[in-house]
C-alpha cells in the first residue's frame, strides 16, 4: 500500500508550519524517518516533537535553502543519522503580494532565490547522494496553479508566478535527466490552500477584492486543507506512483476545470 514508507528517509523543506509541517507528519505516520527543515530550529524541533509523540522518527535541521553550504549540511545530517536519502520534498517558499509596477528588484530576487534557486540547490544535493547510493529516490517539487500555461494568471504575483513556472520546468528537466538513476521527479500544483502564508498576510483592500473574485471561481467553494495536499504527496513519494515522473499534478478544488 502507498501508506507504507517504512525504512525510507525523507527531507522536507519549509516544514515548520503549513503544508510542509503537514507533509512531515503524514510521511512520518507512514513510517518514514523525516528531516524537518526550515529557517527556525525551534519551530522545526516542535514539529519533530509532534512526530515523536505519534511514535515516529524525526530530526530538526535549520536550513536557509538559498545557501548552498546550509543545504549540503542538511543533506549530510540526514545521511549521518540514517545513512541515506530516499525522498526530497522541495516545499520551502514565499508568496508576497505586490503590484507589478511597484515590485522591486530586491523583492523579485528574494522570491526567485527561495522559490526556485532553493529547489535547485536542494535537488542537486539530494540527487548526488541518491546517485551515490545507487538505490534511486523520489523528489517532489511544490509548484502552484499559478505556474503559467494553465489559464490562471494571478495579479500582484508576477515574481511568484515566474518562480513556480520555473519549478515546473525544472521538474520536467530533472525527470528526464535523472530517470537513468532511478530517481523520479514530480511536481504538485496546489490551488488555494488554507495555510499561514495564505491567511496571515496584510493585503491591500484592492488586492483582496481581486483575490476574492478569483476565489469565487473554485467549484468546491472552499480552500483546500494542508492534509489534503499531504495525501497526494504521500502517493507520489511511494511506490504506488512508480511509473510517474515529470508530471505536475494539480490539486485545486476544481479551480482549473
Amino acid at each position: 500500500m502507498y501508506e507504507d514508507l517504512k525504512g525510507k528517509v525523507a527531507i522536507i523543506t519549509g516544514a515548520r508550519r503549513g503544508m510542509g509541517k503537514s507533509h512531515a507528519i503524514k510521511l512520518a505516520k507512514a513510517g518514514a524517518k523525516v528531516v524537518v527543515s526550515d529557517i527556525s530550529q525551534e519551530e522545526c524541533q516542535s514539529v519533530v516533537g509532534e512526530i515523536k509523540k505519534n511514535g515516529g522518527e524525526g530530526l530538526a535541521v535549520k536550513c536557509n535553502v538559498t545557501k548552498k553550504e546550509e543545504v549540503e549540511n542538511m543533506v549530510r545530517a540526514a545521511v549521518d543519522k540514517w545513512g541515506k536519502i530516499d525522498i526530497l520534498i522541495n516545499n520551502a517558499g514565499i508568496c508576497e503580494f505586490k503590484p507589478f509596477l511597484e515590485l522591486t528588484e530586491e523583492e523579485w530576487d528574494r522570491t526567485l532565490d527561495i522559490n526556485l534557486k532553493g529547489y535547485f540547490l536542494c535537488a542537486q544535493a539530494a540527487a548526488k547522494e541518491m546517485v551515490k547510493q545507487k538505490s534511486g529516490g523520489v523528489m517532489i517539487n511544490v509548484a502552484s496553479t499559478d505556474m503559467g500555461q494553465v489559464g490562471v494568471g494571478l495579479p500582484f504575483l508576477a515574481h511568484y508566478s515566474a518562480s513556480k513556472g520555473g519549478v515546473v520546468a525544472l521538474t520536467e528537466a530533472l525527470a528526464v535527466e535523472l530517470a537513468s538513476f532511478n530517481i523520479r521527479v514530480n511536481a504538485i500544483a496546489p490551488g488555494a490552500i488554507d495555510t499561514p502564508i495564505a491567511s496571515g498576510q496584510k493585503i491591500d483592500p484592492k488586492i483582496m477584492e481581486t483575490m476574492q473574485g478569483i476565489m469565487a471561481r473554485i467549484p468546491m467553494r472552499r480552500m483546500g486543507r494542508p492534509e489534503e495536499v499531504s495525501n497526494l504527496v504521500l502517493f507520489l513519494a511511494s511506490d504506488a506512483s512508480s511509473y510517474m515522473t515529470g508530471s505536475t499534478v494539480v490539486i485545486d478544488g476544481g479551480w482549473l476545470a
